[in-house]
């Protein structure tokens, strides 16, 4: 059993549409939970305090991971109790508590919730197959469109995400995707135009793009918020490259 088996560090009650999903299940409330964790590093981590907590911090024992131990039927009790039709595995990375997220995914399946992931889209082709028969929708991050900047910034590489995007795509899971615009990283018009054809081409007109305002936070914080109108320019963009949903976010 992994060590973060059941270890919830956040549980709480979200519109969906702030995970951000707007196509799917729209005015709802969904139950979401995370555990400590991810398999990224990035520097402008809005979560890290919980995200990054295995990095900072030594776990051999179970008993010293942060959160409070809950099991699956404790987690649709609490998401059927609180009127969610939906649990989003979210907060951190979904797939760092893949063990424990896979057995309430196929609980809530079995007593009709949808199971939703916000996940930076590093996952092995092994894992998203086995979630493949319970996975209902998913959000993912496309941070960057240039490999280095996705080394630099977060610790990983760029082609296994947009392959899995594909992969999201091709299996019939409700796919959106969102970019966090980051000044001088990723808000040049090649960088935007380089998503956005990506999206169209790859994914499909139809597929929603959510651009968001980039904060100064964790260990980025050298660079200056997103101005409002670099988000409208991301959303132009989107629009004229012939993408038929692109919102913004956190302006």
């Amino acid at each position: 059993m992994a060590l973060d088996y059941g270890r919830v560090i956040a549980a709480h009650v979200d519109p969906i549409e702030k995970k951000p999903l707007y196509h799917f299940l729209p005015g709802t409330k969904t139950f979401s939970i995370a555990t400590v964790g991810c398999n990224f590093r990035c520097a402008h981590c809005q979560n890290a305090d919980i995200s990054q907590a295995s990095k900072e911090g030594h776990f051999f024992d179970r008993n010293e991971i942060p959160g409070q131990t809950m099991l699956p039927e404790e987690i649709i009790f609490q998401a059927r109790s609180l009127d969610c039709p939906s649990i989003s595995y979210t907060y951190t990375e979904p797939t760092i508590f893949f063990e424990f997220a896979y057995d309430c995914m196929k609980l809530a399946n079995q007593e009709g919730l949808k199971n939703i992931w916000v996940s930076n889209g590093y996952t092995s082709t092994a894992a998203l197959e086995m979630a493949k028969p319970y996975l209902d929708a998913v959000n993912i991050d496309l941070k960057f469109f240039k490999n280095e900047t996705y080394i630099k910034i977060c610790g990983a590489e760029l082609q296994p995400i947009l392959d899995n995007l594909i992969w999201y795509k091709n299996n019939n899971v409700w796919l959106e995707v969102t970019t966090l615009i980051i000044p001088t990283l990723n808000d040049s018009d090649e960088d935007l135009n380089g998503i956005a054809k990506f999206i169209k081409t790859e994914l499909g007109a139809e597929t929603p793009w959510h651009v968001s305002a980039y904060f100064p936070t964790y260990k980025l914080t050298d660079i200056a918020a997103t101005p409002v109108e670099t988000v409208i320019r991301a959303q132009k963009i989107g629009f004229d490259v012939g993408l038929k949903n692109v919102y913004t976010g956190n302006i």
